[in-house]
């Protein structure tokens, strides 16, 4: 028999407005799609190039700002720095994600992968991290889609010509465009393949037109190649090889954005269909149409990338991407849309870069309305009402505007003192200062936000790639040093980004302290909750308590602490019990022993069994936390029964602070008042509830 909670969200009491924002909610999450064996919420499944065009609208649009980030980076050295890029994506990321796929077929993602290595509290801790990790890719490729959007905007040829001062907008364009996702949202978010299929290959198609006619103006002007070559190589302070590898080194981190979208493409593989043969437990199919997806959209964008990076860094003045107010910055590929087949085309090229960035930034709002669902509230670490979409839409659109505003204030504030220090030593000095390192040059208002995305992403990728040479079995040596490698250049890769452009670690940082800060605040406030989903007994177990029943006129149960658990232990305890308690002799009595499997989970089922131990029937019990147990048991034994249980204490000796923390962190604590505390709680009915007696 099933106990639960009576949950807030579930009152009939509420005005219309509350009916609204809570319509939807889940009382229990499993993973980022429902079970699939729950019939009323499985989602349709796709063939596997259809869901990777929802994937992509992820991964692909980062071509709307990845080559004008490169260019910003490197400078002409754009091409090498984007080849390493793509040899990383091709023989690091993709081996990760296609053992992560094998290893969370359900959309689990490499979160729970790491989260199976450790225990208890542990595993809760990393999961938290991780969480404030994600939500800082998240969050910001919200942010960072909406004002690279926003770019494409005020960019627009036909935009300019109509409005005076264009980049003023870019701010309010970006609002506009948050506050729009978060009205779809609102509204309520159904599968988009479909939507997404469309904008992928429009996009995809119009770049295809873009790039191929810059490959054909190289082609057609070679002395653009030789001008292009002889900036890297000719002149007194041409830099050697070396040094051209250690700049590449050096600037390949800022060039991470293109590494996203693996974790969302696994993250989506309950929807990627697989063959006849699979089962829930072995779907064999999706996985191998999983790892389809995730190859197939790392080749597509590694071409994409070589050629637009090229394309881009030889036909575009680097000036006009790196000035803040630069037509090419943020927008390279628009800027040679525009300047190839004119303002008609532009503006088509933009109204597509404008819809696919937009709807990667609903894949990112969808991934967190999945992965806090998933964990928090099992975890008893965020309230109730995150089991609801509306909510959550609410505060990571609020957290979305925020994060815009403190970017735009830091970038205006380093570009003004930007501005006074090249009026203060002039323009050529102050690039000098830049690059003897003792000064930075401003960023755009899309280069600010990428470090911050950048952090989150090689966060979870590095993690992903740890998990997978961690579960890789010792005998094969020779993969877990190849992962071990993968692993590395992951971790250079975040140590370089971080420490060039510390602001993501800032804002994960800050992410971080406020998933545990209000994770643990919600788990003190709610742990006098039932906690309990369900109580099984076996048939012994249900003797014991029918003829307890049948024999007395109350049930009467000792909850014990064992310690030897044999014929002079239960002797001891009966007899005291009886005493203290003034119980006849001839009334029946049931211990009840309690063993708590893991005391970081929150909820679970309470699983009885009964023994009889030299004449003393025994109850043994497994559940999350004691007097949750205890509670839950009670009740159902009543239900059971017909008849209230009574359960007899001692008062304990220790203070109550020491037996909060001991109940917050083991489970266990002072039993007798807080069972009493959760019983008041769930039967609001003084006569039906069962009584707790304790004794000095």
């Amino acid at each position: 028999m099933e106990i639960k909670l009576p949950s807030k969200l579930t009152n009939t009491k509420r005005s219309p407005f509350m009916k609204w924002l809570l319509e939807g909610h889940v009382p229990d999450s499993e993973g980022p799609f429902e079970p699939e064996s729950s019939k009323e919420h499985k989602h349709k499944t796709h063939v596997w190039w259809q869901v990777m065009c929802l994937t992509g609208v992820d991964y692909f649009s980062t071509l709307g700002y990845q080559p004008s980030i490169a260019i910003s980076a490197v400078g002409n050295l754009s091409p090498f720095a984007t080849m390493i890029l793509v040899l990383v994506t091709i023989f690091g990321a993709y081996p990760v994600y296609a053992r992560v796929a094998k290893a969370s077929p359900h959309g689990e993602g490499s979160i729970s992968m790491l989260q199976k290595l450790l225990k208890a509290w542990q595993a809760k801790l990393l999961v938290l991290v991780l969480l404030g990790f994600a939500a800082t890719d998240f969050i910001i490729t919200m942010t960072l889609s909406a004002a690279d959007a926003a770019e494409h905007i005020v960019g627009n040829a036909f935009f300019e010509k109509s409005v005076s001062n264009a980049h003023a907008w870019l701010i309010p364009f970006t609002l506009i465009l948050l506050c729009a996702l978060g009205a779809v949202f609102l509204k309520g978010f159904k599968e988009a393949v479909g939507l997404a299929i469309g904008l992928v290959a429009l996009y995809l198609l119009l770049n295809a037109i873009v790039i191929g006619k810059g490959i054909q103006e190289l082609f057609a002007n070679p002395q653009l190649i030789a001008n292009w070559q002889n900036s890297l190589t000719a002149g007194p302070k041409a830099p050697s090889i070396w040094q051209i590898g250690l700049l590449i080194l050096i600037g390949f981190p800022k060039l991470a954005l293109g590494l996203s979208g693996f974790e969302t493409g696994v993250a989506v593989m309950t929807l990627v269909k697989g063959q006849k043969g699979d089962t829930e437990e072995h779907p064999v199919g999706r996985i191998k149409n999983t790892r389809k997806l995730l190859l197939s959209a790392a080749l597509i964008m590694s071409v994409l990338l070589i050629s637009s990076s090229f394309v881009t860094t030889i036909l575009i003045d680097p000036k006009l991407v790196t000035e803040p107010t630069g037509p090419a910055n943020g927008r390279a590929l628009a800027y040679l849309a525009q300047k190839f087949f004119g303002s008609g085309f532009g503006t088509l090229y933009d109204v597509s870069t404008i819809l696919i960035l937009w709807f990667a930034g609903a894949s990112a709002m969808a991934g967190l309305l999945n992965l806090v669902p998933r964990y928090l509230p099992k975890y008893g670490m965020a309230p109730e009402w995150t089991r609801a979409n509306r909510p959550l839409v609410l505060l990571f659109m609020g957290i979305a505007i925020m994060v815009t505003m403190i970017f735009k204030f830091t970038v205006d504030a380093h570009n003004h003192e930007w501005n006074e220090l090249v009026k203060r030593v002039g323009a050529s000095a102050a690039e000098e200062l830049v690059k003897a390192g003792k000064e930075v040059k401003p960023h755009t208002f899309v280069e600010a936000q990428a470090g911050a995305y950048a952090t989150g992403v090689l966060v979870l990728m590095t993690s992903a790639a740890l998990a997978v040479m961690i579960t890789l079995k010792r005998r094969h040596r020779a993969m877990r040093a190849a992962f071990g490698l993968i692993t590395l250049i992951f971790f250079y890769t975040l140590a370089a980004n971080i420490y060039f452009r510390s602001d993501g670690l800032k804002i994960a940082a800050f992410f971080i302290g406020v998933v545990v800060f209000v994770s643990f605040i919600s788990r003190i406030w709610r742990t006098l909750e039932l906690r309990v989903n369900g109580v099984d007994l076996d048939l012994r177990a249900i003797q014991f308590v029918q003829e307890a029943a049948q024999a007395g006129g109350q049930i009467r149960i000792i909850p014990n602490r064992p310690d030897e658990k044999d014929k002079a232990e239960y002797e001891q305890k009966i007899a005291e019990t009886r005493r203290d308690h003034d119980i006849p002799e001839n009334e029946p009595i049931l211990f009840l022993e309690i063993g708590v499997r893991d005391a970081s989970n929150f909820e679970g089922n309470v699983k009885v069994r009964g023994y009889e131990v030299e004449g003393y029937r025994v109850l043994r019990a497994t559940g999350v936390a004691v007097p949750n147990s205890l509670a839950a048991l009670l009740l159902h034994i009543g239900k059971l029964t017909g008849k209230r249980a009574h359960a007899y204490f001692n008062w304990g000796e220790r203070g109550p602070g020491a037996y909060l923390i001991k109940f917050l962190f083991s489970g266990e604590g002072d039993i007798a008042p807080l069972t009493r505390e959760i019983l008041r709680r769930v039967e609001a009915d003084p006569n039906l509830r069962p009584v707790i007696h304790v004794a000095s």
